[in-house]
C-alpha cells in the first residue's frame, strides 16, 4: 500500500536565505562605501581681514550664507530665508546648549543684511559667542 503526500515530485522550492544574505551584504558594502554630499565643500569666499588668526572650534555651531544670502544651519539649509526660520532652524539644532560657540562664515558678497538678520537671530536666542569667519588678507602685490 503507498500513502500518497500532498506534496507532488515536481513542485520546487527556491531557497532565498541565501539571497537575502547576499543582498543585506550588498547594501552594507553600499552604505560603507558612500560618500554623502556635504554643503562645507560649498563655495563660500570669505572676506578679508588683516588680522586673522585660525581659530578652531571643534564644536562649533556653523552658521553659514552663500553669495544670494541663503542661510545653512550646520550643513541643512534653511528654506525661507526670515527671521522665525533662521531662529527655528537654529534652536532645532543648538537645543538648550546657548553656551556653544557659533561660527558665522558669510561669503564676501553677501548682502549685508543676511549677515545682520543672522546676528539678530543668534542674539535674540541667547548666544553670546560669535565668531566670525575670515581669510587672511593678501598683500597687494601677491595675488
Amino acid at each position: 500500500m503507498r500513502i500518497t503526500s500532498n506534496r507532488r515530485e515536481d513542485d520546487f522550492e527556491i531557497n532565498v536565505i541565501s539571497l537575502i544574505d547576499v543582498l543585506l551584504t550588498l547594501l552594507m558594502f553600499f552604505v560603507l562605501t558612500t560618500t554623502f554630499v556635504q554643503h562645507t565643500r560649498m563655495q563660500v569666499t570669505l572676506p578679508q581681514a588683516e588680522s586673522s588668526e585660525p581659530s578652531e572650534q571643534r564644536d562649533a555651531l556653523t552658521v553659514m550664507i552663500d553669495r544670494d544670502g541663503h542661510f545653512f544651519v550646520d550643513n541643512n539649509e534653511v528654506l525661507n530665508p526670515d527671521l522665525d526660520s533662521l531662529k527655528e532652524a537654529i534652536s532645532r539644532v543648538a537645543e538648550d546648549d546657548k553656551t556653544r560657540p557659533v561660527m558665522l562664515r558669510a561669503d564676501g558678497m553677501t548682502p549685508h543684511q543676511a549677515v545682520v538678520t543672522a546676528m539678530d537671530a543668534l542674539g535674540e536666542l541667547g548666544f553670546t559667542h560669535l565668531s566670525i569667519a575670515t581669510t587672511h588678507a593678501q598683500a597687494a602685490g601677491a595675488k
